[in-house]
């Protein structure tokens, strides 16, 4: 902000000197002497001289031009209308204002003008009225004192003074520096002498714009919009703005930078929350009771004789010593305690005994041993129970052999102590350390808690074990097995394009069948060629052993002899061959023959037949079982049928012997109202 002040006021100033002055020449005129009221020219004033001036104030010149007037130039008032005057001292100056620096010469020309009467005001109308012209060079600084000086010309005398000085807010030698004392948005100043600027209190830089902030304000961390006060940027506090702001929630914990929480000693933890050294910080031990830190905010108690407890905050009854012996009974009283005790035994402790083993002392099973010194007997109890007489039942539990909370199990024979999670050994003495096994996945820290642990987890991934992958950015790389993430998709985050054989929110589940839209969006299978290859061939195979059974079952039936049907043409018992067409000439429509082979071992070849012949065909014109040709069958394989005996009924076959390779096409020409074939047409 303090800069954009800046720039503007350079703007404001550097503009404001071209649309105003900076110095001003001024000139008086005191006396004007023009004895006899003469004119340059020698005439006279008629009636008298109306006397004006014409000034001309221009550049330095050795020998002064009359024109131009480089620095600009000025008519006076009519002064006087007499040949000789005086003007009043209260006369206004003539002024001359320049907008350049002064250079501290000049040259002036002043001329006496007389005006006639009849013209109201000043005017240079005609060389005529030229009653003198004074030239001098002059070298005059910046001064406010006047300079007097007297100039004769002939029959005339000039008394005048002239001084230069400086516009208002412009100072120095050749009125060249511009300065307005301002107090406002572009600065806060005064100007001295010399046209420099003095800022006021508070204020400093080149245009006394920036204001100057409370003494001790960080220079890097603080600024401020007034004198005095001081500011702090964000992530900053205090008076000088010399203290960062600590992470939110932050609790143990320093900066260096703002929004950091860097843990003073003995604390943990994101927010530095988690007590590390619980025992010196808190002291929760009692009775001069030693404390052992344990884990995050956990301590254990090790507990001077006399007391017990979590923190050894309750002193041990004067009784669980078990003071009393040989069975006796500890009673607590205000004193102390006292010892009943059993029946054969006295003392303060019941350490005195009256009994032996004839008296049977042992109880509970027990089993008594004479002794020859000190105590007259000894019991040897059965497991589970002690005492001198075996008299109580052992209690294994009754000392709290358990710590940090363990539950104590009496098992009769022995004890077992059930720990609380996060302690285990026999007593439940050893702090559990969870995070031994790393349970924390991708990268996550693990913290040990009293009974369990705390993954902080990395970016990207959240959940107990920190396995769950967050909705974010595609730079996770969240999509599985290859799937495709598209960020923005989705206000919840980025989208994944699964593979065909994957679906889920990641792509993590594997799909069994793949759904018709996908089957349509699977690019076509290569088409197994040897697969059609090899059923191609099967399938020749299959025909080539039906057309085999054909034959053979056609031969079977054409073994006998049959009477020949009318009108049937059999060209191998009829010794004359006149009747029969060369075999290049005939043609049967619908019934092609082609015939080949050596004499005798042809073979007829049958193709799109639509009907036998002759007798051969049924009662409705059908052609017979034996001759049936495959009626209305396209495309199917052409078959080899062996020519028949003497007596075979198929019309082709006898015709066969033709030795020569010929086509035979049966049409019929015209039918009966039965449908019947009625001519056959042949061609010669």
């Amino acid at each position: 902000m303090a800069a954009l002040r800046t720039v503007r006021a350079a703007l404001f100033f550097s503009l404001l000197p071209q649309v105003s002055c900076s110095g001003t020449f001024e000139l008086k005129i005191h006396q004007f002497v023009n004895g006899g009221g003469l004119l340059a020219s020698g005439g006279r004033c008629v009636p008298d001289c109306r006397t004006f001036f014409r000034v001309c104030l221009k550049h330095f010149q050795v020998v002064v031009s009359p024109e131009p007037c480089t620095y600009g130039s000025v008519l006076s008032p009519f002064l006087g209308s007499s040949s000789s005057f005086r003007v009043a001292a209260t006369q206004v100056p003539l002024k001359l204002n320049f907008t350049f620096k002064w250079p501290g010469t000049f040259s002036l020309i002043i001329e006496a003008w007389n005006s006639p009467s009849g013209q109201p005001s000043p005017n240079v109308t005609s060389p005529e009225m030229l009653i003198s012209r004074f030239a001098i060079q002059r070298r005059q600084p910046v001064d406010t004192v006047w300079s007097r000086d007297v100039q004769r010309m002939g029959h005339t005398q000039l008394h005048y003074s002239y001084r230069v000085v400086c516009s208002h807010h412009y100072y120095g030698e050749g009125c060249s520096h511009y300065c307005r004392p301002r107090n406002d948005t572009f600065g806060h100043f005064t100007c001295g002498q010399e046209g420099q600027r003095i800022c006021m209190a508070g204020w400093k830089n080149e245009y006394c714009a920036q204001p100057i902030c409370r003494t001790g304000c960080s220079t890097q961390h603080g600024y401020c919009d007034r004198p005095g006060e001081c500011k702090c940027h964000y992530g900053w506090q205090g008076d000088s703005c010399t203290d960062c702001v600590r992470h939110p929630g932050c609790l143990h914990g320093t900066c260096e930078q703002p929004f950091q929480c860097n843990c003073r000693e003995g604390w943990g933890g994101l927010f530095c929350n988690q007590d590390l050294n619980y025992c010196t910080h808190n002291k929760p031990c009692l009775n001069n009771a030693t404390c052992t830190n344990t884990g995050q905010g956990s301590y254990t108690c090790t507990c001077q004789p006399g007391f017990t407890g979590i923190n050894c905050q309750s002193p041990v009854p004067k009784c669980d010593s078990s003071p009393c012996r040989n069975g006796g009974t500890c009673t607590e009283s205000e004193e102390g305690y006292r010892c009943s005790c059993l029946p054969g035994y006295d003392g303060q402790h019941c350490e005195n005994s009256v009994l032996t083993c004839a008296d049977f002392p042992c109880f509970n099973g027990g089993s008594c041993y004479e002794r020859s010194q000190g105590v007259p007997y000894i019991c040897s109890c059965l497991p589970g129970f002690a005492g001198i007489n075996c008299e109580q039942k052992v209690d294994r539990c009754s000392r709290s052999p358990c710590a940090n909370g363990g539950r104590c199990l009496d098992l009769g024979l022995s004890r077992t102590c059930r720990c609380r999670p996060g302690f285990a050994g026999q007593r439940c003495e050893i702090n559990v350390n969870d995070c031994a096994r790393s349970p924390c996945l991708h990268g996550g820290s693990c913290s040990d808690q009293v009974n369990g642990y705390r993954c902080l987890c990395a970016a990207g991934y959240t959940g107990r074990d920190c396995g769950q992958r967050l909705p974010g950015d595609c730079d996770s790389a969240p999509c599985l097995h290859g799937g495709t993430c598209h960020p923005g998709l989705s206000s919840r985050g980025p989208v994944c394009q699964c593979p065909f054989d994957f679906m889920g929110l990641w792509c993590q589940i594997p799909v069994r069948e793949p759904s018709p839209s996908q089957k349509r969006q699977q690019p076509p299978s290569p088409v197994p060629w040897q697969l059609v290859s090899l059923g191609c061939g099967l399938a020749a195979f299959a025909l080539l052993l039906l057309a085999l059974a054909l034959a053979v079952r056609h031969l079977r039936a054409s073994g006998g002899h049959q009477p020949r049907p009318a009108g049937a043409m059999n060209n191998r018992t009829d010794p004359q061959r006149d009747n029969l067409i060369a075999a290049s000439q005939l043609k049967l429509a619908g019934l092609e023959v082609n015939c080949g082979g050596e004499r005798g071992r042809s073979h007829c070849k049958l193709t799109n037949c639509a009907a036998d012949l002759g007798r051969a065909a049924g009662p409705k014109g059908e052609p017979s079982p034996e001759l049936k040709c495959h009626k209305n069958q396209r495309g199917r394989r052409e078959e080899s049928w062996p020519l028949a005996g003497p007596r075979s009924e198929n019309l082709a076959c006898r015709i066969s012997t033709i030795a020569c390779t010929c086509d035979l096409k049966y049409q019929p020409t015209s039918r009966t109202g039965e449908g019947r074939q009625s001519d056959v047409t042949t061609e010669v």
